[in-house]
This record gives C-alpha cells, sequence and structure tokens, in this order.
C-alpha cells in the first residue's frame, strides 16, 4: 500500500484507510465482532496503517475492537478518534471540559496512551471558528504538548467550514466529506494543503452508492432508510451515468475511490466496509489510477448533474 504524507505533521498514511464505523454496529444491522476483529487484521495484512473511529460508533464498540486487533502494532499504526459529549439528557455539546474526560474514555477503550488524531465531531459551525472557541481549541493544544494526541482538527462538510478551520485553528487533521456525488468542499482542497493541513475523505464510496451495488429500485433498512423513493430514484440515475465513465475492467468501486485519491491535497480515503471481502476490495483500488481524461469527466458529471441541486446527506 503507498503511503501519503499527512500535510506537514511528519505522519505518513495509507492511501486507503479502514473507515470503522460499521464494525459490529448495529446500526447497520451488523454484530459479528469476530467478522469486526477480522476486517481489521486483514486490513493490517494489506498494507492498511490508518484507522478512523469516533466513541459514539457502535457506543464505544468500534474503539474496543479496534483496541483488541491493534495492540500488537500500535506504534505502526495511525488512529484518528473524535470528540463530541452528550450530556445526562442526551443534549451534544463541545466544552472544553469535556474533552479530556471523553478523551480518556477512548484511550481505555482503544488500550493506547494516545492518539494519533482527534477530532471534533461534526461541531456547529460557530464552533469551527478558533475566535468563538478559544478554550476548547487551547484544551486540544494543551492536551497535544502533554502528548495525549498527536494533531487535532475537525470532521465537517462544508467548503466554507474547511477555509473556516484552517484559517482560524491551529487544525492539522481534516476529515471532509467527498465523494464523486459530493464536491461541494473542493476549491477549498488548495488552502488545505498550503496551510500543511493532511485531508482525509470521509464517505468516498457515497454510503455504498458509488459501489454499485444500489440502483433506483433498492431500499434500505439501516441508516439509510432516511432517503425517500424519489431521492433514490436520483441517485439510482445518477448511478447509471457514473458508471458510463469508470473504464473497462474497472469496478465502479474502485474508480470511486481512485477519483478521491486523484485530488493530490487527498493524504487517505476511509471507506467503511462491512465484510472482510469488501475491506480486501477496497484497499486492491489502489493499484490503478484513474486518467485524468476520466477525472475530468467524473468532476463534469457533478458540475453539470449535482453542483445546483446537491443530493441530501
Amino acid at each position: 500500500m503507498k503511503l501519503r504524507p499527512f500535510g506537514n505533521t511528519g505522519m505518513h498514511v495509507s492511501e486507503i484507510g479502514l473507515g470503522a464505523w460499521q464494525l459490529a454496529n448495529p446500526d447497520w444491522k451488523l454484530d459479528d465482532r469476530n467478522e469486526a476483529l477480522q476486517i481489521v487484521r486483514k486490513s493490517l495484512e494489506a498494507g492498511c496503517n490508518f484507522f478512523d473511529t469516533a466513541p459514539g460508533y457502535g457506543y464505544g464498540r468500534s474503539e474496543e475492537i479496534l483496541g483488541e486487533a491493534l495492540k500488537g502494532v500500535r506504534k505502526d499504526i495511525i488512529i484518528c478518534s473524535k470528540f463530541s459529549h452528550h450530556s445526562a439528557d442526551g443534549v451534544r455539546d463541545f466544552k472544553a471540559e469535556n474533552v479530556r474526560p471523553v478523551l480518556e474514555g477512548s484511550l481505555h477503550r482503544l488500550q493506547t496512551d494516545y492518539i494519533d488524531m482527534l477530532l471534533l465531531h461534526n461541531p456547529e459551525r460557530e464552533l469551527m471558528n478558533g475566535n468563538n472557541a478559544p478554550e476548547l481549541y487551547a484544551e486540544l493544544e494543551k492536551l497535544k504538548t502533554e502528548g495525549k494526541i498527536r494533531e487535532y482538527g475537525v470532521s465537517l462538510d462544508w467548503r466554507e467550514e474547511l477555509e473556516t478551520v484552517v484559517n482560524t485553528t491551529g487544525s492539522k487533521a481534516i476529515e471532509v466529506f467527498f465523494n464523486a456525488f459530493y464536491q461541494e468542499p473542493l476549491p477549498a482542497f488548495k488552502l488545505a494543503q498550503e496551510k500543511g493541513v493532511g485531508l482525509i475523505v470521509k464517505v468516498p464510496l457515497d454510503s455504498g452508492w458509488l459501489s454499485g451495488r444500489y440502483r433506483g429500485n433498492s431500499r434500505f433498512d439501516d441508516v439509510r432508510k432516511r432517503w425517500s423513493p424519489e431521492v433514490i430514484a436520483r441517485r439510482g440515475a445518477l448511478v447509471e451515468k457514473f458508471a458510463e465513465l469508470v473504464p473497462p475492467g474497472m469496478s465502479m468501486a474502485h474508480a470511486a475511490l481512485q477519483y478521491c485519491l486523484a485530488q493530490p491535497e487527498v493524504s487517505t480515503v476511509i471507506p467503511g466496509p462491512k465484510t472482510v471481502d469488501q475491506a480486501l476490495d477496497n484497499f486492491a483500488a489502489a493499484e490503478t489510477p484513474l486518467s485524468p481524461e476520466t477525472v475530468h469527466a467524473m468532476y463534469t458529471l457533478w458540475e453539470s448533474d449535482i453542483a445546483s441541486d446537491p443530493l441530501p446527506w
């Protein structure tokens, strides 16, 4: 697996990482811990060194599984986790005083004494401006000085958010929603690169649509059941158009992952496999880059058919 520099942090990450949201997660209709452990172990064998998780994934189960599977190779891998806090009444907040206890919980589950990257987990946009939350970013800097975390940043979705974070905070790690069907943040990638920020692409397969597994008549009973039949039909039509752009002999999933990797500012992409076979297929995507002509055609599909009327998440 080829490694890419992660901004100017000195870390190097595998082009394709492991998104660990789905690991034995009941929200995805999954509950097989052994399969999840095998996904992580086979990922290591494939050369993956980047693992993305969060305390809320599977109510802590994702971090626990990673902790068990990675404890023997901790010094050789990069772990990214996240911070948000839910009060007793279920309200989510990002108070500085809660960062340390939430982090300590993650460290315990991950069986480690440091996390390479800690991200604010899609906070309100005003908190992405460091001038609005100086105490929050000061706490992250303190944890970095103590060696509890190596870098910090934000998981976000929009160009404006990316620009705000890199311009007003010391963040060096940004996880950004981006794929062939959602390219709104792309114009800000260059700014992130200039600031020495590493970019992690989340949802690179558009929750499975860009893998080619679903069409306009598909229906879902997991977290994706939020889509209306009309949205599903539109996605299905776009899948057909995307499929026409995929080079002969290449799968849609590989083309979708390579489209993300064709952006030179991107350090890693983190598809979230449900099975070992899916994980291994994702890693195989690293072998064959797209031509510049195909990359341009995929951008044009976004620009002409989606940009003015984005698909609802």
